[in-house]
């Protein structure tokens, strides 16, 4: 018997849910501050925000039960581990400043702060992040594929597609 490895349905629907969330967020960003002068636009951004922020913080500490390559089928070197560690917390730590950031941005456009240093830095900070996330989100898929190729287990324990093999040559999945 085969023993499944995998992450819980939970933590994937955190793991693709948030994805799905980020995406959204790219694709509905704003080209302009003077945009949330539309009352019920600002609203929504505050209400996306504080939901991102929510769904990576309870992800977060729900992800902490678990090993860091949950599905390895042989032990994985120490600096790997560190590596990975970094750069997950490094994600997160932007995923959750890109909310802060933005909440931030609102905050002071809110009480009629529209422009000036404290609004530049505020953007400056919330386009920080948001460039860093993309680094380090690609890296994390990198790694991903270069795991996957290499048939160590660990792909198939977050992904729902392109399943690895185990060494018997059946789908790595509970038999």
């Amino acid at each position: 018997m085969i023993i499944d490895r995998s992450h819980t349905k939970l933590a994937k629907t955190f793991h693709w849910g948030l994805i799905f969330l980020y995406v959204y967020g790219l694709l509905k960003q704003l080209n302009d501050v003077s945009q949330l002068e539309d009352s019920g636009l600002l609203i929504f951004e505050i209400a996306f925000a504080i939901l991102f922020l929510l769904i990576v913080l309870i992800r977060y500490f729900y992800m902490r039960r678990y090993e860091t390559f949950l599905g390895a089928r042989e032990p994985v070197p120490l600096v790997h581990q560190q590596l990975a560690k970094a750069v997950h917390r490094s994600i997160y730590l932007c995923l959750v400043f890109l909310p802060l950031s933005g909440l931030m941005i609102a905050g002071l456009f809110a009480l009629g702060i529209q422009e000036g240093p404290m609004q530049d830095f505020t953007l400056a900070l919330h386009e920080f992040c948001a460039s860093v996330s993309y680094f380090l989100i690609s890296i994390h898929i990198a790694a991903a594929i270069y795991s996957r190729i290499r048939g160590e287990g660990i792909w198939t324990s977050m992904v729902p597609f392109w399943k690895e093999e185990n060494r018997s040559g059946k789908s790595n999945t509970m038999q």
